[in-house]
């Protein structure tokens, strides 16, 4: 079974599926996908909580 995407990949992702963008065409030897980290980062770190955030960061790295 597959590893579930971590979830500022599954936005970021759907970012580029609402712009009409493949998310894993590469656009500076990276997904398309990643160019809009920031985006979906800043939505996140505005809805969630100081903790909540930082669960979410924390869980990326372990994963």
């Amino acid at each position: 079974m597959r590893k579930p995407k971590p979830a500022r990949e599954r936005a970021a992702r759907a970012l580029c599926d609402l712009d009409n963008l493949p998310p894993n065409a590469k656009m500076d030897g990276k997904p398309m996908w990643v160019s809009f980290l920031p985006e979906v980062d800043a939505v996140l770190q505005a809805a969630l909580s100081t903790e909540d955030w930082d669960k979410l960061k924390g869980a990326e790295s372990l994963g």
